[in-house]
């Protein structure tokens, strides 16, 4: 009878194993939601709902850096390109925008996005699966363009806003989300 090594049957686990980005990944991509809307302090609203705050993006900031919120209310948030470049305005925990940014990076290389603009928000990935940026907490805007997004905060807590196009959270693109008790 032969004996199997601890590496040995780790690799044939990671070989016979569905590929990473089929199983699940951060909100914002489409994969699975990897905790749900709970970790994200709330749930969408209806478009143009909610208190408005504009936030202004340049190239490699956002022209806030902290946004106060009150659990229950409801942000409409108004992103606002002024930069030369393809931006994301990505509201999530610290971790989930480190899990996020090696797929931004994907998502460059396999020409979903260019540095100025949205090619595609959906593509099939070279191993056949699905790669999507259409969650709710996300959005890319181009140069001289607008979007929206409206979510209630039902729980308090602190979130990251983040831009995570290569390059970009490297720069400093990242501001602060509290959500404090009512």
């Amino acid at each position: 009878m032969r004996a199997f090594t601890a590496p040995a049957v780790l690799g044939a686990l990671l070989l016979l194993s569905p590929p990473a980005f089929a199983a699940g990944g951060p909100p914002g991509h489409g994969h699975g939601d990897h905790g749900g809307m709970s970790q994200l302090l709330g749930e969408p609203a209806p478009k143009g709902q909610g208190r408005p705050v504009t936030i202004t993006m340049t190239d490699y900031a956002y022209s806030l850096k902290s946004i106060p919120v009150k659990a229950g209310e409801t942000i409409r948030f108004i992103v606002v390109n002024k930069g030369t470049l393809l931006h994301e305005f990505n509201f999530n925990t610290a971790a989930e925008h480190a899990e996020h940014r090696p797929m931004m990076a994907e998502m460059m290389e396999h020409g979903m996005i260019t540095p100025e603009k949205v090619v595609s928000l959906t593509m099939t990935m070279p191993d056949g699966t699905k790669m999507t940026h259409t969650e709710p907490n996300t959005v890319l805007v181009e140069p001289g363009k607008t979007a929206e997004i409206s979510w209630k905060f039902t729980t308090p807590g602190v979130l990251e806003i983040a831009c995570n196009i290569p390059g970009h959270f490297e720069s400093g693109m990242v501001s602060e989300l509290k959500v404090a008790p009512r």
